[in-house]
């Protein structure tokens, strides 16, 4: 979904995790119907998930036609899949598809490899020159948040909370969902028809991660900027991350978070401000809160996300 499709609205109060947790069974660990299995090549749990997937319309709507699967090499054929999981609406999939992807999922999670977040060196470790007052409570790493083992990790959602439904779209939205699975999306689904309404800015609601090394992800909608940067964009944007961080506090036992860039995509946040509100809003919180994380990682992907981040923790944490 594009982020032009939402514009600044005042919604009713946000849904609390009281109001939905049961129904998404946020409480119990995942265990999905099949783990993998070293005798199944991956290339042939794709065909398989195609082709039990052959007669749904979302192959039609990702521009490929019902079939066309055993004409692709593997490559193609996974990002086929791919293509047609993003533009599926939430809802029952047809018998079996549930253990193949979660074969699939469990194969690719394993090729991927994971990193341990409480393995990354702090702030104060990495940049022993940087001024950051919460520099013994963070860490900046660059790579895929996908591949990050936390007890949650953060996703920059859209109002309707649903994921992207534009296939091979690189947003972050786009790459958790398509790593957790199908599940992320109906767990969201459920959550926003109890809800209502779509989710408000500066909000946050958590689901499980499935197939994700994330045990948890918090689903959070940042401010779209689409003209001069202005202090309702900065405050929206802090209340993303506090709002991320009060609903990880309240659902125990996660001591461990993981905040992408959130509004720095094609909300068009400027990086560079985004980085001085992230990190000042977090040290804030964990001033606030002492002891109840173990880490707060920002996980940045590109090379100027780093940048931005870097110099705004070795030239002042404010934002300008």
């Amino acid at each position: 979904m594009r982020p032009s499709a939402r514009r600044t609205t005042v919604y009713a109060t946000p849904l609390p995790p009281a109001a939905y947790r049961d129904a998404v069974a946020l409480d119990e660990p995942f265990r999905p119907g099949a783990g993998y299995d070293p005798d199944r090549r991956p290339a042939d749990l794709v065909r398989e998930a195609l082709g039990l997937l052959g007669g749904e319309t979302p192959a039609a709507r990702a521009g490929l036609r019902t079939g066309a699967a055993g004409r692709l090499d593997d490559t193609a054929a996974r990002r086929y899949l791919r293509a047609v999981l993003t533009v599926r609406r939430p809802g029952p999939l047809p018998t079996g598809v549930d253990r193949v992807l979660d074969a699939l999922l469990s194969a690719e999670r394993l090729a991927r490899g994971t990193v341990d977040a409480t393995s990354l060196p702090t702030v104060r470790e990495a940049i022993p020159r940087a001024g950051y007052r919460a520099a013994d409570r963070t860490a900046l790493w660059q790579g895929d948040i996908t591949t990050l083992e936390a007890d949650a990790v953060v996703n920059a959602a859209n109002s309707a909370l649903l994921g992207c439904f534009v296939p091979m779209h690189p947003c972050i939205d786009n790459a958790l969902h398509s790593a957790a699975g199908p599940r992320l999306r109906a767990d969201c689904h459920t959550i926003m028809s109890l809800q209502g309404h779509p989710e408000p800015t500066g909000t946050a609601k958590i689901t499980r991660g499935y197939h994700l090394p994330a045990r948890h992800v918090l689903h959070t909608v940042g401010p779209i900027v689409d003209g001069p940067l202005l202090p309702p964009h900065r405050q929206a944007l802090a209340s993303s991350y506090r709002a991320c961080l009060d609903l990880a506090a309240e659902s125990g036992g996660i001591r461990s978070i993981a905040f992408c860039g959130i509004s720095t995509g094609v909300f068009g946040f400027p990086k560079p401000a985004a980085a001085r509100i992230a990190l000042d809003t977090v040290a804030d919180w964990l001033d606030r809160h002492p002891g109840r994380f173990d880490r707060v990682i920002f996980d940045v992907y590109a090379d100027d996300d780093l940048a931005a981040y870097v110099h705004a923790l070795t030239e002042g944490t404010r934002p300008r």
